[in-house]
Formats: C-alpha cells, structure tokens, sequence
C-alpha cells in the first residue's frame, strides 16, 4: 500500500509515500504537522500527477538540505516547496499542502532503516481508508494542475503532462 524508495544519489536516505482516502481528520493532522507532531510532509494529492514528482521534490529537498542551501524551515516543509513551479513559499503550502477540508492526504517522510516504525505511526493517526500510492492519478485534478504549471496543448503533445511538471520543478532553480 505504501512506496519506498531509496534515493540514489544519497544512501541511506528513503522516501516513503502513503496514499489516503475518505480522510475524516485533515484538520487534525494539518495541526498536528505544524506542531512538529507528525515528522512527515502532508501533501493534497489533487495537485500530483505521478509519485514520481514528489520523488524529485525529495530528492531536491535532502540536497538542498545537505547543502545548507534550503529555503524553508524543514525537510518536510521543502518537498511541499519543491513541488510548486514559483519561489513563493505560502504559495506552495496553499497549493499543495494539505487543507482542513481536504478528504484525501499523500503522507511523505525521509528516513533510513531504524525509522521504519513511522509507518505504522503514521497509519494510526489518519482517519482514514489507505490505498495504494499509484492511485494518486486517479486523483489528480488536470485542469488545475495544467494551469499552474502552464502547459500548453503543443507541450502536451510531445510528452506527457508529468514530462512538464517535472521539469519545471527541475529548472525553478535556476530561473
């Protein structure tokens, strides 16, 4: 139900994604993320077109990290950021954190092999139905997400919309 992979540039680092749906208690957790009481990012799947994406905003959030080179406060807080195509932190949050009223969450966390406990950790305080992580898509809400990232029809048709969302997210940085 859930995806792990280990980020090859930087052993020892793992990126696990978990899907949820039918939440019950966004606010709550929402709260709970601010507070620093849950390690993980909170992310509204509604804005994701792949699981893949949120893989390079990781792997983005642990170099900058390893850089002294992030722009917000945490590792959890710098994938949210990492994922929008603007420099605009509070943007970012509003666009793809998770909401109060949001009904489903993608939970993302970084850890190495001693933390695996977070799942189950994790798992306990969503109320809510888990589902497997390549569901995300089915989520998506295209329009929104061709809109501000800008994709054109012409883009679109000489590769897909994660080929746009990826590398705007990839040059955000040196633009």
């Amino acid at each position: 139900m859930h995806l792990t992979h280990e980020l090859e540039l930087f052993p020892g680092h793992k990126v696990t994604q978990m899907l949820f749906t039918e939440v019950k208690n966004a606010a709550e957790l929402r709260q709970c993320a601010v507070e620093g009481k849950i390690n993980g990012a909170l992310i509204n799947p509604t804005m994701l077109v792949n699981p893949f994406q949120v893989l390079v905003a990781a792997n983005k959030a642990v170099n900058s990290q390893n850089n002294g080179k992030m722009k917000t406060r945490s590792l959890y807080s710098e994938i949210i950021f990492n994922l929008s195509p603007t420099n605009n932190i509070s943007e970012a949050f509003k666009r793809f954190g998770c909401s109060d009223g949001d009904d489903s969450v993608l939970v993302v966390f970084i850890h190495n092999e001693d933390e695996s406990q977070l799942l189950a950790d994790l798992t306990a305080r969503v109320s809510g139905r888990q589902v497997p992580v390549e569901e995300v898509s089915s989520l998506t809400d295209h329009a929104k997400v061709k809109k501000l990232y800008k994709v054109t029809q012409e883009e679109e048709k000489s590769g897909t919309l994660l080929d746009a969302v990826v590398c705007r997210m990839a040059a955000k940085d040196v633009m």
